[in-house]
């Protein structure tokens, strides 16, 4: 079984390779045409809810935002993903990918 410590760093590498997908991407409008980009986001991101749903069976006490809704999102990519918009996508690596970064590096810092 991994440790909990190894779920964090999967977490903080997607978390970098949205950085990289999104580098020279700054607006919605520029994110929204990139089917490519928007693929390999969904990716990431579905990466760090399955990181953060097996870290939170380990220890649910974890600190970190809306992990119910991370892990949830995780849930519908996986068996809904057509109800998941560009729009949501681009919310989330915009506003609260920084947030759980700066969290997860933390947790990796305790």
């Amino acid at each position: 079984m991994k440790e909990i410590k190894a779920y964090f760093e999967d977490i903080i590498f997607s978390i970098e390779q949205i950085e990289l997908h999104l580098k020279n991407i700054n607006t919605f409008s520029e994110f929204k045409t990139s089917q490519t980009v928007i693929d390999a986001v969904e990716r990431r991101i579905f990466i760090i809810g399955e990181a953060i749903w097996q870290a939170n069976k380990m220890d649910n006490s974890l600190l970190i935002s809306d992990k119910e809704k991370i892990i949830g999102l995780r849930h519908i990519l996986t068996h809904d993903y057509d109800l998941v918009s560009k729009e949501i996508i681009w919310k989330i690596v915009d506003n609260r990918i920084p947030i759980l970064k700066e969290e997860i590096l933390k947790l990796l810092a305790d």
